[in-house]
């Protein structure tokens, strides 16, 4: 009998213990799930990106674009490079045309033929090389030289198509891609001057056709410009209204057509030019509108270029999922989100890539399968509750949708500057991966503008795609130099 009691008091006792310890669990998800909306709702409030904030950075865009064409002094947050582009597509250039995109240690060549108006691209044909290392730490006359020869044998290979033009008559088009400072020795201030037409840039543009000739090239480059230039030259080849372009990848640019009046005479490049080609560079604006957090400013703190590059840090593939990664370690560290010791490549600054990022966000599995893969994929964290897969998908959201809405603020500047909103249709040509691949990120973009302009003026905004792909304004812009030159003939 005194056995039985001493079972049933131990039992009882046992039962104390664990309904105690699963009180204080519960307790304890309580009080993290507290702290871990309390930290999601202050980043969320201080992201936010109200219609009043969104104007309010459009503006001050404006306002930094008109400064900074005024004089050739580097006075405003927007270097706002003056192209030596003198001519765009007018959408009746025909023939079989080639281009080059370099964009770091990746060299993209091209070719296609163009029909004219109304005809899409045919005969697009890519290929992709790899610059190695040890060519890239060469002199830049090995560079040239090798970007020559690999030009040379693509053209062999891919000879032109009943084409009756003479050949020497053919401009090569040339696009460059951030970043490139640090792979191309020769490269350091091609980005860094208002007037395109550097010494640096003509050097390159001499070696490189010193360069082809020597290979038997009769193809020579007219000018080496941003890529996102050659994204407009593209849209300009199907509608003479498109005056602006967009570059969204893991870095972001911003090009547009300026009449010639509203920039300073010592940055023109022709006199002769009616509209000037501008390469805002607008990765470098910077306003007291942005709505940055305390994690933005440790992204820009941790990066290469600490001060600089701020409206990029908030919009390009680059930071977009860094800073993620910033608001998930301080959610592990503070709340124990992913479990009680903080997932040590969680520390690992740029490991989490836009394109994970995006599938993270977009997982629309019942149980986020998806963020759950990638989280121990990436991070090495494995086996992590519904409710922490539920806050990284929201965290993802909350940094695209800012990015996003930024972006479009930043569209509707450009557009706002030169005078289009209220009475003209405007093509903007969007393209680069975080547009192309990211649909959520795309479709904040898109309702961030409708927002703006309203019912009655949304439609004199048109984003359109850009036609071909990254890295065929390459085409449009060789298309463009060759007619203009066989005209000047």
């Amino acid at each position: 009998m005194r056995k039985n009691v001493v079972v049933v008091v131990s039992t009882s006792i046992a039962v104390v213990v664990v309904g105690a310890l699963i009180r204080k669990w519960k307790l304890w998800k309580e009080q993290q799930l507290r702290q871990t909306r309390q930290i999601i709702r202050k980043f969320a409030r201080e992201s936010a990106t109200p219609l009043t904030k969104l104007w309010q950075v459009a503006d001050d865009i404006v306002s930094s674009m008109k400064i900074s064409l005024a004089t050739s002094d580097e006075s405003s947050t927007l270097n706002m490079v003056v192209s030596n582009v003198t001519s765009l597509p007018l959408g009746d250039e025909e023939g079989f045309f080639y281009g080059v995109n370099l964009h770091g240690k990746h060299l993209l060549l091209l070719c296609a033929r163009l029909g004219g108006k109304n005809k899409p691209i045919s005969a697009l044909q890519r290929e992709q090389i790899f610059i190695p290392d040890a060519v890239l730490a060469a002199p830049s006359e090995e560079i040239t030289d090798y970007v020559a020869t690999e030009i040379a044998k693509f053209v062999s290979g891919h000879p032109e198509i009943e084409e009756t033009a003479p050949a020497k008559k053919k401009k090569l088009g040339f696009t460059l891609s951030h970043p490139l400072d640090e792979v191309i020795p020769f490269s350091a201030t091609t980005f860094q001057r208002k007037n395109a037409n550097n010494p640096v840039r003509k050097g390159m543009v001499k070696d490189l056709n010193r360069a082809l000739t020597n290979h038997g090239m009769k193809m020579h480059v007219a000018s080496l410009v941003d890529e996102t230039i050659g994204g407009l030259a593209g849209g300009r080849y199907y509608n003479r209204e498109s005056v602006a372009a967009v570059t969204l990848a893991s870095t972001t640019n911003a090009a547009y057509v300026e009449p010639a009046e509203e920039v300073a005479s010592d940055l023109t490049q022709s006199p002769n030019s009616s509209e000037l080609v501008i390469s805002m560079e607008w990765g470098n604006f910077n306003s007291p509108h942005l709505p940055l957090t305390s994690y933005d400013a440790s992204v820009d703190a941790e990066s290469s270029n600490p001060g600089t590059e701020i409206f990029g840090k908030l919009i390009s593939g680059m930071y977009l999922g860094e800073v993620v990664r910033h608001v998930l370690l301080k959610l592990a560290q503070e709340t124990a989100l992913f479990g009680s010791s903080v997932p040590p490549k969680l520390m690992t600054p740029y490991l989490l890539r836009f394109p994970d990022m995006a599938a993270m966000h977009q997982d629309t599995s019942e149980d986020r399968e998806i963020v759950s893969e990638k989280l121990g994929e990436i991070f090495e964290i494995h086996n992590c509750c519904q409710m922490a897969r539920e806050v990284v998908a929201e965290v993802c959201d909350i940094v695209a949708e800012r990015g996003a809405r930024l972006a479009g603020a930043g569209i509707v500047g450009i557009i706002k500057k030169l005078g289009r909103i209220e009475n003209r249709k405007s093509v903007v040509t969007v393209e680069g991966g975080l547009y192309d691949d990211y649909r959520i990120f795309r479709n904040y973009l898109h309702s961030s503008v409708w927002e703006m302009l309203g019912k009655d003026l949304s439609d004199n905004v048109i984003i359109e795609h850009s036609h071909g792909g990254s890295g065929t304004g390459a085409l449009f812009l060789a298309a463009a130099q060759t007619q203009a030159h066989r005209s000047d003939s």
